[in-house]
Parts: structure tokens; C-alpha cells; sequence
């Protein structure tokens, strides 16, 4: 049995940067609670166990590259190993939300207002 290939890693920076470009798309596997709590403006919310099952991606998805985003970086980088495997260019955003956060980029909660990360 192959090993699944391992995603490439992105920072939040670049992510960003690639995410605010539309060069490519984030998404964010946490569970509903954190990412209404706070998440990266323009982020799409899937949670991994959605696309664990093989939930469809929103249409935005399509015939972009999908860069996977967690709290710490532990669940999108299995989000990012499953989009790999469906045939989808997929990298994790290394250190996830809490990293992001760090890095001074925007954190929204879903009234739009500053959020946290959860």
C-alpha cells in the first residue's frame, strides 16, 4: 500500500499574500464553534471531518489550490493529505490559526468584528 504523499507546507504570510492575490483558496477545517469564534477573513469553513467523508467543496474551490488551516496546523495537515489524495493541489498552512494570529495578519469573528482564536 503507497504511503499518502505528504502536503507542502505555506506560512501564514504567504498564505495570505496568495489568499487575498486569489491565486489560491483558504480553508478552514476546524469545527463551526472556532471558526465563528475567529477565523482569516475570506476563509472558507469545511470541517475536516466533512472532508474526511468526502464532502464536495464549495464552488470557490474549483481549479484552485487549497490552502488547509486549523488551529495549530495538526488537522490541515490531514486535511490537506485527503485533498492530495482526491486529486486536488492542496498545502497546510504551517502553525494554522494560532500562527496566523502571531503574525499580525487579520482574525474575524462572524459578525465580522475582531475575533479569537479558538
Amino acid at each position: 500500500m503507497a504511503a499518502t504523499p505528504r502536503p507542502g507546507r505555506i506560512t501564514p504570510a504567504e498564505a495570505h499574500t496568495c489568499t487575498q492575490a486569489g491565486e489560491a483558496v483558504l480553508l478552514d477545517v476546524r469545527e463551526e464553534t472556532e471558526h465563528a469564534a475567529g477565523h482569516a477573513p475570506g476563509a472558507i469553513w469545511l470541517s475536516l471531518g466533512r472532508v474526511a467523508t468526502g464532502a464536495l467543496l464549495p464552488e470557490a474551490v474549483k481549479g484552485r489550490p487549497v490552502l488547509a488551516i486549523c488551529r495549530s496546523g495538526n488537522r490541515s495537515q490531514k486535511a490537506a493529505e485527503l485533498l492530495i489524495a482526491r486529486g486536488i493541489e492542496a498545502l497546510n498552512v504551517d502553525g494554522g490559526m494560532q500562527a496566523w494570529a502571531q503574525a499580525g495578519l487579520p482574525v474575524r469573528n462572524q459578525q465580522g468584528g475582531n475575533g479569537k482564536v479558538a
